[in-house]
């Protein structure tokens, strides 16, 4: 099991940050482009809240895929938990801190993920997928400050 966290200042109150984050609207305007993001089931649209599920589909590898996750921990505006249901990974939680820091707010993601496939599939984890994902949240976590500041 692969565990990556990353941390973002953003210079927005707790509140915007958090809306922000749960918006599957905002979500699918901050991933990569090329991966053509898109939710397509569950919550479609909005905010998400604790005990939703939204599945999105996008490309990946050159690969159409179908990720559902159910929010499984929501805590608002301090924390909530998306954790797959059913998907490419043969596990995969991750977990969003929002810390407030007055004017600004510090973001914390925690993703925790397992490829399926046994030693092939740990080898991709460690050689591919920790890095491809760490840049994926790093791109998504960055566009999202963008958004967030200049409101």
């Amino acid at each position: 099991m692969i565990k990556i966290l990353t941390e973002i200042e953003i210079e927005a109150s707790i509140d915007v940050c958090f809306d922000m984050a749960t918006n599957i609207d905002i979500h699918t305007q901050t991933v990569w482009p090329h991966t053509k993001e898109r939710a397509i089931a569950g919550t479609t649209t909005g905010m998400v809240r604790g005990g939703d599920t939204v599945t999105f589909e996008a490309r990946h590898f050159l690969i159409r895929q179908k990720h559902t996750s159910l929010i499984s921990n929501y805590v608002r505006p301090y924390h909530f938990v998306d954790e797959m249901l059913q998907g490419t990974f043969k596990s995969m939680r991750h977990e969003h801190e929002f810390i407030d820091l007055g004017d600004r707010t510090l973001m914390k993601d925690t993703l925790s993920f397992e490829a399926p496939l046994g030693w092939i599939g740990r080898l991709v984890e460690r050689v591919v997928l920790k890095r491809y994902m760490t840049r994926f949240l790093n791109y998504r976590n960055a566009q999202l400050k963008i958004l967030a500041e200049r409101k």
